[in-house]
C-alpha cells in the first residue's frame, strides 16, 4: 500500500533494503473517503497519520461566515497530516477532493521508527518541512502573483509532484485532476467566474487545456514562464539527507 510513499522518498534520498520493508509495512487498514468528506477534523486529535493511496485531498479553514480556504493539496504518496504526530491537536482539517483510498500509521509506529530508525526519521521530517515550503510558496502567490500566475502556477506544481511518484503521462503532458473549479477558486482565493475567466484565457494562450478530468499542458516552457515556476521549493532531487 505504501509503495508510493517508497518511491517518493527514494526522490530524495537512497533507501536500503530494510528502511523499504518499514516503509511497507506502516501504511494499514486501507479504507475508502467520498468526495467532500474530511478525512482529519479541525480541532480533533488524531492517534494516526494518514497516507494518501489515490486521490487528491485539501487542507483547509473555514471561516466564521462560511468561506474556505484550501491551503494546500496533497497527493498519492504524502501523508496529510505527518504534523500530527507531534503537534497532537489538528488547527485545520483535511478534506478528500476526490474519491480517495487512504491508509493509517499509528502515532507508536512512528515513535518507533524516530527511536530505531534515523535516516528515516530524516527523510519523513524533510517531507512536513517541504509542506510547509510549499505554504510559503501558495502565500506568496495569493500575496503577490496574479490570477493567471497563480492558475499556471498551481498545475505547474502539481504536475510536478505527480510526476514524482509517476502518476502523470510525461508523453502527453498529462494528469488527472479529479477537482471541481469551485475547489481551484478556494485554492487560489478566487471566485468561480475569475477561475473560469482564467482558465479560458490559459486556454487561449494554448498553454493549457482541462477536458473532463484530464489535465494537459502542450506548452510547459510557456506555463512555466507564465507562472514564474520555480521548482526548487519541492526538492526533488536525491542527495544524502
Amino acid at each position: 500500500m505504501s509503495e508510493l510513499l517508497v518511491r517518493k522518498l527514494r526522490g530524495f534520498d537512497a533507501l536500503d533494503e530494510a528502511e523499504v520493508r518499514i516503509l511497507r509495512d506502516i501504511a494499514r487498514q486501507a479504507r475508502s473517503v467520498e468526495a467532500r468528506a474530511d478525512i482529519v477534523e479541525q480541532g480533533s486529535r488524531p492517534g494516526h497519520s494518514t497516507l494518501i493511496l489515490d486521490g487528491l485531498t485539501g487542507r483547509y479553514r473555514i471561516l466564521a461566515d462560511g468561506r474556505r480556504q484550501i491551503t494546500s493539496i496533497d497527493v498519492p504518496g504524502d501523508f496529510v497530516d505527518l504534523h500530527s504526530f507531534t503537534l497532537k491537536t489538528m488547527d485545520h482539517g483535511v478534506a478528500a477532493l476526490s474519491p480517495c483510498r487512504v491508509a493509517i500509521t499509528p502515532h507508536g509506529e512512528l515513535q518507533r521508527i524516530t527511536e530505531t530508525q534515523p535516516h528515516l526519521t530524516r527523510l519523513l521530517w524533510l517531507t512536513t518541512v517541504i509542506d510547509a515550503a510549499i505554504h510559503r510558496e501558495w502565500l506568496v502567490g495569493i500575496g503577490r502573483m496574479s490570477a493567471l500566475e497563480r492558475f499556471a502556477h498551481l498545475i505547474c506544481e502539481l504536475y510536478s509532484r505527480l510526476g514524482a511518484v509517476g502518476l502523470v503521462d510525461a508523453e502527453a503532458r498529462s494528469f488527472t485532476l479529479p477537482v471541481t473549479q469551485s475547489d481551484v477558486a478556494d485554492m487560489l482565493g478566487l471566485t468561480n467566474v475569475h477561475v473560469n475567466r482564467t482558465l479560458q484565457e490559459l486556454r487561449r494562450r494554448g498553454l493549457l487545456t482541462w477536458r473532463g478530468r484530464t489535465v494537459t499542458i502542450p506548452d510547459w516552457a510557456g506555463l512555466t514562464d507564465v507562472a514564474r515556476f520555480d521548482p526548487i521549493y519541492l526538492h526533488q532531487h536525491q542527495e544524502p539527507r
